[in-house]
């Protein structure tokens, strides 16, 4: 039997995980741009990056200087 399951975005790695973790269930992707563990958690940084430059340039956030960055590389 197969399901159709909708899951918000923000919650998709943990059902995912809970999903695999039965032994009984297969998981397959519905379509091509299926949900990827990585790939969410690699969206929800960008989208927290952006956030955070936008603080910057509004002044609601102290930015620091490239040079302390390249330093901790």
């Amino acid at each position: 039997m197969q399901f159709i399951v909708q899951v918000p975005d923000h919650k998709a790695s943990f059902f995912l995980e809970l999903a695999r973790s039965l032994k009984f269930v297969k998981v397959q992707p519905a379509e091509v741009d299926a949900v990827d563990p990585t790939r969410e958690q690699l969206k929800d940084e960008l989208r927290q990056a952006v956030k955070e430059v936008k603080l910057i340039k509004e002044g609601k956030l102290a930015g620091r200087p490239v040079k302390d960055l390249l330093d901790e590389l």
